[in-house]
């Protein structure tokens, strides 16, 4: 019988020690090395190929992808177009963000014998949520499986055309001795559904837990081993939930899928800028809209701002879906090239729908919105702003511009303010454009 051995790993990082540690000395986590029992004697991998010789570059084959595509055009865009035979992707979330639930509803609506392997819920669970989502499809199949050479056989055995996993962290090989969701476990288990997949042609979804860092949980090596890792995120007070590429070996990285939760499953939401932008009525103060860029996705969102009196000694700075610190940046900007005291004043910023901008075209709206709020006057409804904001005050162009602006002309809106120095083609555009040099020309602008 081989000798067994116990090897040290951290969680975080799959950094391996010879002792046990209370601190990993590569990531800097406490209590996340964990003792896990190896063999030195397990059997190796198979090869993908059973033989393979080097061939010239120009000899292979340059036909486009033949891609499978699913049921939405939310999960086909973040995709690059669908999923390519073959491929392993790793979704991951929050627990609650709704991963399963996004999951079964494109395996119920597809046309293809899909297998639904948890290791999380029961067959009489996942049946319940079916019912909930209102789809019924007899080409779905549901497997209650951790052991994944078992599941292999099982995915074999029915010849699935499309495979999801929920979650790898549940799974397990009979090879280790070590227990389920620890680092080696992790590694073997995608390993071996990688192998599956690229032997049998069949795109397998692997489902992933996050720690509370936010980060995949398991070891790193997990998302250089897939080909396309998918972050699921959102805000639990808020319905919204968006799907955002991290990596993708078949297409763009910057392509973006929103939805909304809703008791019935996932809404796709086609536009989502008529629904981040709120119907006013009335004309009010420390309101500006934004034309910001996530992915290669064109967005309208709604900034907010709030100045007032600081009560106490220090004055307040909060920013909800807006870096505090480029906030803090914005403000001595307006302090020093607008020449507006906003040393004693609270300042409280939101982007309204719980979206989360990191954009700098976002720089002027946020600015003209508490400066808007500071002199309570209000900004037309069909005005929007993107520019960014250099430390002299001035206005810097932005790419994809003219993407933006077609995404307001849609939305009806009649005037746009950006940089001077932005390239853009008027003729192919009916809105009115505004160009400035820096903060304080579009300050006088609402000051006449």
């Amino acid at each position: 019988m081989p000798k067994t051995k116990s090897t040290y790993i951290c969680s975080q990082c799959g950094t391996s020690y010879a002792k046990m540690i209370g601190k990993c000395f590569s990531c800097g986590s406490f209590n996340t090395v964990q003792e896990e029992i190896t063999s030195p004697a397990r059997p190796g991998h198979k090869s993908i190929k059973a033989a393979s010789t080097p061939q010239a570059i120009i000899d292979l084959s340059s036909e486009p992808l033949q891609r499978i595509q699913l049921p939405g055009s939310e999960l086909n865009r973040v995709l690059g177009g669908g999923l390519v035979p073959g491929a392993v992707c790793l979704l991951g979330g929050e627990p609650g963000i709704g991963k399963s639930t996004l999951l079964l509803q494109t395996a119920l609506r597809m046309n293809r014998k899909v297998i639904y392997l948890s290791g999380e819920e029961s067959a009489q669970q996942i049946k319940l949520r079916a019912e909930r989502i209102g789809i019924d499809n007899e080409n779905c199949l549901v497997l209650n499986e951790t052991c994944v050479e078992v599941a292999i056989d099982h995915l074999k055995k029915q010849q699935a055309s499309f495979a999801i996993v929920d979650s790898i962290q549940t799974m397990y090989s009979k090879e280790l001795e070590s227990t389920p969701g620890s680092v080696s476990q992790i590694r073997e288990s995608a390993a071996l559904l990688i192998q599956y997949a690229k032997t049998d042609n069949v795109p397998v979804i692997l489902v992933g837990h996050i720690t509370k860092d936010g980060q995949l949980a398991g070891p790193k090596l997990l998302e250089h081993m897939v080909d396309t890792v998918l972050q699921f995120e959102g805000d639990n007070q808020h319905s919204y939930r968006l799907l955002r590429s991290l990596k993708n070996r078949f297409g763009s990285a910057m392509e973006l899928g929103i939805y909304e939760m809703r008791a019935d499953g996932m809404r796709e939401v086609q536009n989502p800028s008529e629904l981040l932008i709120t119907q006013r009525k009335e004309q009010l103060s420390g309101v500006a809209v934004i034309a910001t860029l996530e992915g290669n996705r064109p967005l309208l969102v709604e900034s907010q701002a709030l100045v007032s009196p600081a009560v106490y000694g220090t004055p307040q700075r909060n920013a909800n879906g807006f870096d505090l610190k480029r906030l803090n940046m914005l403000l001595a900007i307006i302090e020093k090239r607008g020449n507006l005291p906003m040393v004693m004043n609270d300042v409280f910023v939101n982007i309204a729908g719980g979206m989360k901008i990191s954009d700098p075209a976002a720089d002027l709206g946020i600015a003209m919105a508490i400066v808007s709020s500071f002199k309570a006057y209000s900004i037309p409804n069909k005005m929007m702003f993107s520019a960014e904001l250099g430390l002299s005050g001035e206005l810097r162009s932005v790419s994809h511009i003219e993407r933006r602006l077609k995404e307001a002309e849609k939305l009806g809106y009649t005037d746009a303010f950006i940089s001077s120095l932005t390239e853009v083609d008027e003729n192919s555009l009916s809105i009115r454009l505004h160009r400035h040099e820096n903060i304080r020309q579009c300050l006088e602008f609402f000051e006449d």
